[in-house]
């Protein structure tokens, strides 16, 4: 049983943890969308901070085009949903879990299989749409910076989930069969 108990804390971390990626994804697309809406609102600047606007101080300090700050936002805001999609599903499946007492369920294993897809599959999708994006940004404008775009870590966590659920699936076969008597 002592396994048991350090598979539930893990539980417990998880659902911490993804309550706080939820936030903070939500958080992030939020300023996304903010900046965005400041650089259309305000065009030139906007407001003066010591002597340079925002954007003077974005443009000469970080060295990054205008063009490809409306992309880097924009693909920002679409990778930010998709991180809140997949990781308030993560909290729903470490609740569940945390509920049943035990990964070892057929409910379990199915759920995590989903999680394990849909990690793949949004990571995946919200990439291209983000590479997309940049696409478009670079064909309308000019001086736009090559994004750098990877969805790796996604993935093989959305593998190892799936090969996670089927071994939670093997243990609810196990824990389901009849004892065998001698």
């Amino acid at each position: 049983m002592k396994s048991l108990k350090i598979l539930q804390t893990f539980a417990k971390i998880g659902k911490i943890l993804s309550t706080i990626v939820f936030i903070l994804s939500i958080v992030v697309g939020g300023f996304c969308i903010a900046g965005l809406l400041s650089l259309a609102v305000f065009p030139e600047g906007g407001f003066k901070l010591l002597g340079t606007t925002i954007r003077g101080l974005v443009e000469k300090e970080a060295d990054i085009s205008l063009p490809t700050l409306y992309a880097a936002l924009t693909g920002g805001m679409i990778m930010c949903a998709g991180e809140a999609v997949v990781a308030k599903f993560a909290e729903r499946y470490f609740k569940n879990e945390l509920a049943a007492g035990t990964p070892f369920t057929f409910d379990g294993a199915k759920e995590l299989m989903r999680l394990g897809i849909l990690a793949i599959c949004v990571s995946t999708g919200t990439l291209i749409l983000a590479a997309i994006v940049y696409g478009i940004f670079r064909v309308t404008a000019e001086n736009v910076a090559k994004p750098e775009l990877d969805n790796s870590a996604s993935v093989i966590i959305g593998v190892m989930m799936i090969v996670g659920s089927y071994l939670c699936r093997h243990g609810a076969e196990v824990s389901d069969k009849p004892a065998e008597t001698a």
